[in-house]
C-alpha cells in the first residue's frame, strides 16, 4: 500500500526546480521509517550542508545524480561521491555539497528497525555512512534505476512502498530478528521524553544494572544511553529552533535551551558547537536556504 504524502513544490524561473516533497511509509513499513523526504533542485545556487546527529539512521537513493560527501562523519574517510548511501547514528555533522543540482530520496530509519530492513543491527554502522551497495547489495542500484524511471514522487515513493515492505517480509531479513524488548523500551522513553530521562531510572524500568543497561544498549545502536539522549535533545532543539526561524519569529535562545532540558544557553550553544560544528545563529544563517533544512512539511536534513 502507497504512503500518503505532504508536499511543498517551488518553481521559479526558467530552468530552476525547487522541489521538497514529504511521504508517509506504507503501514506495514510505519514502525520502523518516520517518513520519506524527497527533493529536486537545478538551476540554484552551489550549498554546503550539515548532516547532523539525529535519532534516525538515514538511507538515501539519488535520481538525477550523485550525492557528494565532502567531510563524512568518520573524518578519517576521503570524500567521495554516491548513488545512494546509508549512514548509522552519529555524534559529528557531516558535509554534503552540490553545484546548484541535486535531487533523492531520503528515509528517517529507526536503529529499531535496522535489522528488520538492512539485514544488521544499527550499531554496526554507528558513526560512518557508506555506499548503499556496501549495505543492501544490487538493490540499492535497482532501487535508484526505479525511482528514476517514475514521473512523479507519488510513483517514487511507490516504489520504496513495495521494495521495502517485500524486503521486510523475505525469510533472509525477518522482522522478528530484532531488538530486546528493554533495549526497545529505553529507546522509545529516550524518544518520547527528548532525550530527559534519567539513566538509573532507565536501568530500574529494565530490571537490569546501569553497567549493562549500557552495554545491551551499545551494542544495538551504537551509542550509549547517555549519548542518544543527548542526540535526542539536540535534535529536538535544533528542529524547534529551525520550526521558529522559519514561522519569521526572533528565536529565544533562552527559552529553547530551558524546554529542551538544557541547564542555560550556554549549554545549548556548547552543543552546537560540538554537535554540528558551529553556533546556532551560525547554522540557521548557512543552512535555512538549503532545501533539505526546510522546515515541517518538507525535506529534513540529509544525513540527520
Amino acid at each position: 500500500m502507497m504512503g500518503s504524502m505532504d508536499r511543498d513544490l517551488l518553481r521559479a524561473g526558467v530552468g530552476r526546480i525547487d522541489e521538497s516533497v514529504r511521504g508517509v511509509p506504507a503501514p506495514a513499513l510505519r514502525q520502523f521509517i518516520a517518513g520519506y523526504a524527497g527533493y529536486r533542485q537545478a538551476g540554484v545556487a552551489p550549498a554546503t550542508h550539515r548532516g547532523l546527529p539525529s535519532p534516525h539512521l538515514t538511507v538515501i537513493f539519488t535520481i538525477d545524480d550523485p550525492l557528494t560527501i565532502a567531510a563524512h562523519v568518520d573524518p578519517r574517510r576521503q570524500p567521495g561521491s554516491y548513488r545512494s548511501l546509508v549512514g548509522g547514528l552519529h555524534a559529528s555533522p557531516a558535509l554534503i555539497t552540490h553545484e546548484g543540482r541535486q535531487s533523492g530520496i531520503q528515509l528517517a530509519l529507526s536503529p529499531l528497525g535496522a535489522r528488520a530492513l538492512l539485514g544488521m543491527p544499527a550499531a554496526e554502522l554507528a558513526g560512518i555512512d557508506v555506499d548503499g551497495h556496501d549495505v543492501l547489495g544490487p538493490l540499492a542500484e535497482e532501487v535508484c534505476e526505479r525511482i528514476r524511471a517514475e514521473g512523479d514522487w507519488q510513483g517514487r515513493f511507490a516504489v520504496l512502498d513495495r521494495v521495502l515492505t517485500s524486503r521486510l517480509a523475505d525469510s533472509r531479513h525477518p522482522a522478528g530478528a530484532r531488538a530486546s524488548d528493554e533495549v526497545r523500551h529505553v529507546w522509545r522513553r529516550l524518544v518520547v521524553s527528548g532525550g530527559r530521562c534519567t539513566i538509573a531510572g532507565l536501568a530500574a524500568e529494565t530490571g537490569w544494572s546501569d553497567c549493562y543497561l549500557r552495554s545491551v544498549f551499545h551494542r544495538e545502536t551504537g551509542l550509549t544511553p547517555k549519548a542518544a539522549a543527548r542526540v535526542i535533545r539536540f535534535d529536538r532543539a535544533r528542529r524547534r529552533l529551525q520550526r521558529q526561524a522559519a514561522s519569521g519569529a526572533f528565536p529565544l535562545l533562552a527559552d529553547l535551551a530551558a524546554d529542551c532540558g538544557y541547564y542555560d544557553q550556554a549549554h545549548l550553544a556548547r552543543e552546537f558547537r560540538d554537535l554540528a560544528g558551529c553556533p546556532p545563529s551560525a547554522w540557521l544563517a548557512t543552512e535555512f536556504r538549503n532545501v533539505q533544512a526546510k522546515p515541517a512539511g518538507a525535506t529534513p536534513a540529509l544525513l540527520s
